[in-house]
């Protein structure tokens, strides 16, 4: 087999070749025409040269253009701008040569003419082709079947029109105009394909614009550059009145425009987009604290400054008191001795007692923001920062415009409060168990991580209902499952299974929880939610270790679910409407396995729409692998009739059936591995 880069020079020296070889040709014809020599020579023969031309460009740019998987989307309008401008440059020198010369017997010679023409039909053909390689690049990331399918259908329909010129008609031909209609419609269809503009940051959107607008100031030099050619000079060949490349020409500019018009109006929301990605980062930087090994101290510098960022404070301040009866107190551009008269200033009851550690969960208390009357802050946000269940300290962020806090903000704040709470509290277990007895102290603290991984009530609606069973085989697990609610009726549903046992199975699956209700904000599908999980994941897991795992989104308002598989078991599902029960068998690859930008070649995403009664259910390995005694393991089968014999049932009753199937299956409770199993009936 040839390597690309053999193919790459083969291609490159075929296409010199061919160029010379048409060239010359051309140059023949017109020097017999010329002389009214007889020719013996086909006009044919220098379109076929012509043809083969222009597919050797296209074979050496797509080996080129694929071959550099490391470029990003500017590198690749960098080398559309490069390529244009060397041709504009020698464009230039050719139009200024016969400006120059003006109307001197070198600047009329028809060769001297037709062969600086074929310089630029060769230049002018290669950015044609270099920038038609790319558009498909972009216009094929996150491809779909169907993309690909009408893609080809495209490819094969320029190249019968390469053909078709072969037969030479011209411009305002019935055949030639519908052939040159057929070809725009189908580009103008593929130039809405821009799914790659929404992962460009505000800076990265305007030097795209900036590159494609030189895009189309190359294009309208060429067009003006050809056509003066054809009106002032007798050609042996216009390129004009070959429909490929009027077909190529319309296409690089149609997806030109509509790329400019798509980024110009993606603008306003870039700075939202990178906010809410710097929001994950902060997430991903608590949840990793304990794993980095960094101190309470540095959490709380985390925290402050994560928090900041994300509500555009303009002062904050931390206290926390410690395990040791030290008070620790960090401030943001307040001043010690005005935190005392911001305190006064306060009215509210509930944010008092937060700042007295006093917390109340009462619901009557549970208002965390309020007006200031202070010289320089307006508003002001408080929240208890909670470990064991007890209130050691208080975060507060300040405004300098009243009603400066909403609802979003609130979210954010608790949030990142939430994880660092658990981050301290995992700090201080940790202490602890190295004063007594570190290994059975350490899976304590495990074991407590894990709980607080594991959410206590799934939030819900009226349209199903949900129950979940979850038991460690040890002190500790690796399991995890979460139901978030998205909007009113969009529900996003998760069970996970990491790698391993012990400690680092429970830090890991913290390490998941944080970027499950980080990417959940982002209201991403499931296909773009693995591949940015995958992404995280990858920078903070260990090389041996990864987490399978079913990520679904539920629509209650349309009884659809979309959802996908990362390596993790195939879910059951029951349709009582058919009576039947089966396994979906879509595929997927564990995150952390694949660590590069092919992880989403791996992702299938599929769509169901339910009805009433039917059932959902996930669980993890350790249910269908289960072994009793004689070495037979539960199985899939016998979870499937578990399934059947109680599905008009609630699910807490077909919670209990399945759970007890599989106890009296092994004959005991001992457990082997974990078991988790979640029960979702609409």
């Amino acid at each position: 087999m040839l390597s690309d880069k053999l193919k790459m020079r083969i291609s490159l020296i075929l296409g010199i070749l061919s160029w010379m070889a048409f060239t010359y040709l051309d140059l023949y014809l017109l020097f017999y025409q010329k002389n009214n020599l007889p020719i013996g020579l086909t006009n044919y023969v220098p379109r076929i040269l012509q043809t083969i031309f222009i597919l050797s460009l296209f074979f050496f740019y797509r080996y080129r253009i694929t071959k550099a998987e490391n470029f990003n989307f500017l590198d690749l309008l960098w080398k559309v701008f490069v390529t244009g401008l060397i041709t504009t440059i020698v464009s230039l020198a050719i139009r200024s040569f016969f400006m120059v010369f003006g109307n001197s017997a070198i600047a009329n010679n028809l060769l001297l003419i037709n062969l600086f023409y074929h310089i630029n039909i060769g230049l002018i053909t290669a950015f044609l082709v270099s920038t038609f390689i790319i558009w498909k690049k972009l216009i094929l990331y996150q491809k779909s079947k169907l993309l690909m399918q009408f893609w080809n259908l495209f490819e094969y329909s320029l190249l019968g029109g390469l053909v078709f010129d072969i037969i030479g008609y011209q411009q305002l031909d019935p055949v030639y105009n519908a052939v040159l209609v057929f070809l725009v419609l189908q580009g103008l269809v593929l130039s809405f394909n821009l799914k790659w503009v929404a992962y460009l940051n505000f800076k990265q959107k305007w030097k795209s614009i900036l590159f494609i607008v030189l895009v189309g100031i190359y294009l309208w030099h060429f067009f003006t550059n050809l056509t003066a050619f054809s009106k002032n000079y007798t050609l042996v060949l216009d390129l004009l009145n070959e429909v490929f490349i009027i077909a190529i020409f319309t296409f690089i500019f149609i997806y030109a425009v509509v790329s400019i018009l798509v980024i110009i109006f993606n603008l306003p929301t870039s700075s939202v987009f990178e906010r809410k990605l710097k929001e994950a980062m902060d997430f991903q930087r608590l949840s990793q604290s304990i794993p980095a090994g960094q101190n309470e101290e540095q959490v709380y510098e985390i925290l402050l400054d994560s928090s900041m960022s994300a509500v555009f404070a303009d002062g904050a301040w931390l206290e926390i008191e410690g395990e040791d009866g030290e008070h620790s107190f960090v401030t943001r551009n307040v001043e010690e001795h005005e935190v005392n008269d911001i305190k006064i200033s306060v009215k509210n009851a509930s944010v008092k007692k937060i700042l007295s550690t006093e917390f109340d969960r009462s619901p009557g208390s549970q208002k965390i923001t309020a007006a200031l009357k202070h010289p320089t802050f307006k508003s002001i946000m408080v929240l208890p920062i909670m470990v064991k269940s007890t209130q050691v300290g208080s975060l507060v962020l300040l405004k300098e415009v009243s009603d400066g806090f909403n609802k979003e903000m609130i979210n954010i704040i608790s949030t990142f409060v939430n994880q660092a709470s658990i981050s301290v509290e995992n700090f201080r277990l940790i202490n602890e168990a190295i004063e007594n007895e570190r290994y059975q102290e350490e899976l304590k603290i495990a074991k407590r991580v894990q709980q607080a991984l594991l959410p206590s009530d799934l939030e819900h609606n009226g349209k199903f209902d949900i129950c979940a069973y979850s038991v460690a085989a040890d002190e500790v697990g690796g399991d995890y499952y979460d139901l978030l609610k998205l909007e009113e009726e969009k529900y996003a549903l998760i069970i996970g299974d990491v790698s391993g046992k012990g400690t680092s199975a429970a830090f890991h699956m913290s390490q998941m929880k944080g970027i499950f209700h980080s990417l959940s904000q982002l209201n991403l599908n499931p296909k773009d939610f693995l591949v940015h999980a995958n992404s995280a994941l990858s920078r903070c897991l260990e090389k041996t270790s990864f987490i399978t795992t079913s990520f679904y989104l539920i629509d209650t308002s349309r009884n659809q679910i979309q959802f996908s598989r990362a390596g993790h078991c195939p879910s059951l599902f029951y349709c009582k409407q058919d009576g039947t029960t089966e396994y979906f068998q879509n595929k997927g690859l564990g995150l952390g396995i694949l660590r590069n930008s092919d992880f989403h070649k791996y992702v299938q995403v599929n769509e169901l729409n339910y009805s009433e009664g039917d059932v959902l259910v996930l669980y993890t390995d350790g249910i269908t692998e289960a072994t009793n005694s004689n070495g037979e393991e539960f199985g899939y089968d016998r979870l499937k009739r578990s399934l059947e014999k109680s599905s008009h049932q609630a699910p807490t009753q077909i919670k209990e059936g399945i759970i007890k199937d599989l106890y009296d299956f092994l004959g005991t409770t001992d457990l082997n591995d974990d078991y988790t199993v979640v029960i979702l009936k609409f």
